[in-house]
């Protein structure tokens, strides 16, 4: 009886140790005590969300929905591929011949900023390109005609006016300094969705050879955009227009997290030239340029691959006047680096004509600074076209514009340059005709004509070319044979 009784209570102390080992070790979760979220953490992610949101609310108000329809002019297909053919229409007739062109609407959407109270609005180029009418829709649901004041293809900027006033509008900031890993929200009106807002940082500043405009220093970001977004803001956490969205980055068609827009500092410049004169005026300082490689950097005995190098020098401009010579390096324009030449072609066109700049160039291991006028980039100023003594000797090129785009049907991601003639006797005169447009040379992209001129003059005359072309709708690769 004993035993057993020993036995029992063993056996019981044994059930309560098991019991209390058992919620000590094997269940914690359910009776542990819950993770402290401290009142600082709040406070803190408190104050960031309203200030955020205060941001949002502050600039909403001046972003604007665009619409726009555009007149097309369509081709309907041939009824037999045979339609043109002079042996095929002797026997049938015109009865197959393809039909009188159609014209055809389309509308499409994108944003527009208010940039002063009295209505003037920016937006991209590409929003309203060919627009026989441009809708603008505002937050607070009023509706205006746009009017177009000025077009810059060259930036992909552009300025519309509506009928109003006291418009909420917003502050254009500094873009020059933006810091990467900067907080940014972008503003617009993706797939129609108005007032749309995200967030993100700025990723990289000074984007260029992108391949959207002829000048190029696009802020990266990767606050969400998307087709709608074109034209709309991107601003900083003080509320201010820092960019204007302009593109992405993607292989999908939406959102990979690659965006671009046009900094502040450029928009500034354009969009006073065009509300004050109706057109973009630019500096001229007539050179054609490339970048410094490691190895032209030993060519040219530099002891680093900085500054940009001056291929050429147009004749009677302002860069021949106060000479400089093909072969300088130009390190600084005003003062400013210009480690790239996108950067040098952006500051020279953002140069007031007339203005007198110092241009500080290296020059067999010299330094020197020379002061240079700057002149004004027009279209009467005709460059003298380059000569080679290569296989695309005899070829003069020109770059591409509204209208050869609309000639040619060259798709507007295209870049390139069009041959505007070729000399008689040329090696190529066979392989190439007036019209195509080239697009790389030797698999290397050509973006213009001074990009095309520095590429052809490193080909040596018994060297072979590759050519990539576009011509009649489609790209071949045509080569081109050394002397």
């Amino acid at each position: 009886m004993i035993t057993f009784k020993k036995t029992y209570a063993f056996v019981i102390l044994s059930l309560i140790s098991f019991v209390l080992i058992s919620y000590s070790t094997d269940v914690p979760d359910a009776f542990a005590e819950k993770p402290h979220l401290s009142r600082d953490a709040v406070d803190f992610l408190s104050r960031t969300g309203q200030a955020m949101a205060e941001v949002a609310e502050y600039v909403k108000p001046a972003v604007v929905n665009i619409s726009t329809v555009k007149t097309e002019q369509t081709d309907n297909a041939p009824l037999s591929p045979f339609y043109d053919d002079p042996f095929f229409r002797k026997f049938f007739g015109d009865q197959f011949r393809m039909p009188e062109r159609r014209e055809r609407k389309s509308a499409s959407l994108g944003s527009g900023v208010i940039v002063s109270p009295d209505g003037y609005i920016l937006t991209n180029n590409h929003v309203i390109k060919n627009a026989d009418t441009i809708k603008v829709l505002l937050s607070d649901k009023r509706e205006f005609i746009g009017k177009v004041i000025g077009n810059d293809p060259k930036t992909d900027l552009s300025v519309i006016k509506i009928d109003a006033d006291d418009l909420s509008s917003i502050i254009l900031g500094n873009s020059d300094d933006l810091k990467v890993g900067e907080l940014v929200l972008a503003v617009g009106n993706p797939f129609g969705l108005n007032q749309t807002i995200t967030m993100g940082i700025v990723s990289a500043v000074g984007r260029a050879n992108v391949g959207i405009a002829d000048y190029e220093d696009f802020i990266q970001t990767d606050a969400a955009i998307n087709p709608g977004n074109s034209g709309g803001a991107l601003v900083n956490v003080k509320g201010q227009l820092v960019g204007i969205n302009t593109a992405i980055f993607s292989t999908t068609g939406g959102y990979q997290g690659i965006g671009f827009a046009i900094p502040s500092t450029m928009i500034k410049v354009v969009m006073n030239s065009l509300i004050e004169k109706g057109k973009v005026i630019r500096g001229w300082l007539g050179v054609s340029i490339q970048a410094i490689t490691p190895e032209l950097a030993d060519q040219f005995k530099l002891e680093k691959d900085h500054g940009t190098l001056v291929a050429d020098v147009v004749e009677g401009s302002p860069a021949e006047e106060a000479g400089i010579l093909r072969g300088d390096v130009i390190l600084e324009f005003g003062g400013k680096s210009v480690d790239e030449p996108y950067i040098l072609r952006n500051i020279v066109a953002g140069t007031e004509p007339g203005e007198s700049i110092d241009v500080r160039i290296i020059r067999d291991g010299e330094y020197i600074t020379l002061p240079v006028r700057i002149g004004e980039l027009g279209a009467d100023i005709k460059k003298a076209p380059a000569t080679f003594k290569n296989a695309l000797k005899g070829i003069n090129v020109q770059n591409l514009t509204p209208e050869v785009y609309s000639q040619l049907n060259i798709p507007d991601k295209l870049r390139g340059v069009v041959i505007a003639s070729i000399e008689s006797g040329s090696p190529s005169e066979t392989a190439l005709m007036r019209g195509d447009v080239i697009l790389e040379i030797n698999r290397k992209a050509i973006a213009d004509v001074d990009d095309y001129e520095a590429r052809v003059s490193q080909i040596e005359s018994e060297q072979d070319v590759l050519l990539l072309i576009f011509r009649r709708g489609s790209t071949i690769f045509v080569t081109l044979s050394g002397e």
